[in-house]
Formats: C-alpha cells, sequence, structure tokens
C-alpha cells in the first residue's frame, strides 16, 4: 500500500469533462492498494494521513492534523495501480 499526499489550495475530479467534486485548501490523496494489503493495514494507513501535522497553525508551522480543520475531501473510487519492474517488463499488481 502506497499513498501520495499533497496540500492543495485547490483539487477537483473532472470526468468527461464534467466536474464531479472539487475542495478549496485542503489535502489530495492519491493512494494504491494492492490485494496483499489488509484491513489493519488500511487502518493504519488511514490513522496516519488523518494525523499528519500538515497545517499551518497561527505561527505558520505546520502543526495541526486533518483531525482538527474543517475543510471538505473529496472520494472518488479512481483505478489506480502499483507498479514495479521486473528485469526488462513492467509488473502490475491489482
Amino acid at each position: 500500500m502506497r499513498a501520495v499526499i499533497q496540500r492543495v489550495t485547490k483539487a477537483s475530479v473532472t470526468i468527461a469533462g464534467k466536474v464531479h467534486a472539487s475542495i478549496e485548501d485542503g489535502l489530495l490523496v492519491f493512494l494504491g492498494i494492492e490485494d496483499s494489503d489488509t484491513e489493519e493495514d488500511i487502518e493504519w494507513l488511514s490513522n496516519k494521513i488523518v494525523n499528519l501535522r500538515i497545517f499551518n497553525d497561527g505561527n505558520g508551522v505546520m502543526n495541526i492534523p486533518v483531525t482538527e480543520i474543517k475543510r471538505k475531501n473529496i472520494n472518488k473510487n479512481m483505478a489506480i495501480f502499483r507498479c514495479s519492474q521486473r528485469n526488462q517488463r513492467i509488473h502490475f499488481a491489482c
């Protein structure tokens, strides 16, 4: 399981030219889950993400976790494949 986390000033999901969801200031998380990942892995990573002290406090220091702010999030199911290279071929784990 891998997650790429990015603070954004705005983000949106556009499908066939139509915006299906959008947020202002918040987090964008690209998540790759493999069939070998367990529920415990998912729980651990979810807790890790929401408790990251990634937002600025009153002093401009990144010291506030997602759980302490009031921001929207986008939850859309998307097919993201994790791959690794074995020799000269790419192996896709689904």
